[in-house]
């Protein structure tokens, strides 16, 4: 995609049956402990967005073999271990990938720099360093815990980390370091989050621990671990499912399905919530791929109601908030939502863009950042509609600018998202299967 603008505008209602790509959080894991294990790992399903064609690289850079064998098919061929790259390791966009990356490249006596583009060079990386600090790990970087960065492995000992916040992605860090460090690791989340990693390091044969402890979880990966290749089905990616799902539920007339979405118990906040709503969904065909639970989920146009978000849900759907105001501008009454620290430092400061892209629309937004809350007031039966008509600004956030054109599809007035390239990073294919569906999304 090469448009310097998108622009959405009402038309018909959606209609169809569609599978979202892979999902991006399982898909960074399979290529990482891919390249950790030894043998080879088969992916089926796999993401091919920006993100993790990073992430493929910069496995191949640590010497395992990648290779693309035909759409969303890969084949890794680990070697049971890291080689130092020959040169830096460039991560483009993906958080994800290179706060994982570092954590499993601690583990080895070795020097790396990581670096990415403008906006993760703007991302602060100390979340992840404190832990693999304490473990022994070293590192020179810019002011702030920022890229470029060099990190300096080997040599790991054990740690018993407690979780400052709630972070999938740090805790995924620590048990990957914890793969070759003296005595494994072990992790404590007051809060539970998205266990992909725990899951996919059972897939490889490593023995993981966890406890429930005190409302939280103990993650034990005891010492000595080794990996072996395995073959990985990725499903499909809830945090896209999630445009498809509230776009229907916004335009009049839409019933859209989507296939094979993951349903893990810690990524489906949305769907609760918007069950909450009073949205019409229905799930079906539940079933079993390759350790996590998948179904089928039908959405149609709803008339929605406000609620309240409790603080403890925005660990299972952090990367939702954007389009979940999206539905609540359209929503009857007022929509909270608590615990939205997260959003300060996603790729981009997410709670900041939206406040502005929504007032720009004509929604009523609420802020209180000190609370880390914002409150969508929705237009539902209220005196005026959705108004539209804004050029939003995304500062390359693709789900600023996925969330915006949703908005778009129903309101009064056509809406305009700048920088539509950075979709691809998670939602290769977002706007011809949005059009597929009867979406009116074009150049600008």
């Amino acid at each position: 995609m090469t448009a310097a603008h998108l622009t959405a505008r009402r038309a018909g209602p959606l209609k169809g049956t569609v599978r979202t790509p892979g999902d991006k959080s399982i898909s960074h894991r399979a290529l990482i402990l891919g390249a950790l294990a030894t043998g080879v790992t088969e992916i089926e399903g796999l993401l091919e967005g920006d993100d993790i064609k990073r992430t493929a690289a910069a496995m191949a850079a640590f010497g395992a073999g990648v290779e693309r064998l035909g759409e969303g098919k890969w084949r890794v061929e680990g070697r049971g271990g890291f080689s130092e790259p020959a040169d830096v390791i460039d991560c483009g966009n993906a958080g994800t990938g290179v706060r994982l990356i570092m954590g499993a490249a601690a583990g080895f006596d070795m020097a790396v720099t990581f670096t990415g583009d403008a906006s993760l060079r703007g991302r602060p990386m100390n979340r992840v360093l404190k832990p693999l600090g304490q473990m022994g790990a070293t590192w020179l970087c810019r002011a702030g815990g920022t890229l470029p960065l060099t990190l300096k492995g080997g040599n790991l000992n054990h740690i018993a980390y407690r979780l400052p916040e709630p972070s999938a992605q740090v805790k995924s860090a620590v048990l990957l370091a914890g793969l070759h460090a003296a005595g494994g690791a072990e992790v404590i989340e007051p809060e539970a989050t998205r266990d992909h990693t725990e899951r996919m390091l059972r897939a490889f044969g490593a023995e993981v621990e966890v406890r429930e402890e005190d409302g939280g979880r103990r993650i034990i990966l005891g010492p000595g671990q080794r990996l072996t290749g395995t073959k990985i089905h990725v499903p499909g990616d809830p945090s896209s499912a999630a445009f498809l799902l509230v776009a229907a539920l916004v335009t009049p007339g839409s019933e859209v399905t989507v296939q094979g979405m993951l349903l893990n118990p810690l990524r489906i906040g949305l769907l609760d919530t918007l069950g909450e709503m009073g949205a019409d969904l229905s799930v079906t065909n539940v079933r079993d791929e390759g350790g996590e639970t998948v179904a089928d989920i039908t959405a149609r146009h709803s008339e929605l109601e406000g609620v309240e978000v409790p603080p403890e849900r925005a660990p299972s759907m952090i990367d939702e908030y954007p389009i979940l105001a999206v539905a609540a501008a359209f929503a009857k009454g007022r929509t909270v939502m608590r615990g939205l620290d997260e959003l300060f430092v996603k790729e981009s400061d997410r709670y900041a863009l939206m406040l502005r892209g929504l007032r720009a629309c004509g929604v009523a937004v609420e802020d209180d950042r000190t609370a880390a809350m914002m409150t969508v007031v929705g237009t539902a039966r209220a005196n005026h509609p959705v108004a539209g008509g804004a050029a939003v600004t995304t500062h390359g956030d693709h789900r600023i600018a996925m969330s915006h054109l949703v908005l778009g599809l129903a309101a009064e007035q056509p809406v305009r998202v700048d920088e539509p390239g950075m979709i691809a990073t998670s939602f290769p294919g977002f706007v011809d299967l949005m059009r597929g569906l009867g979406a009116e999304i074009g150049e600008a």
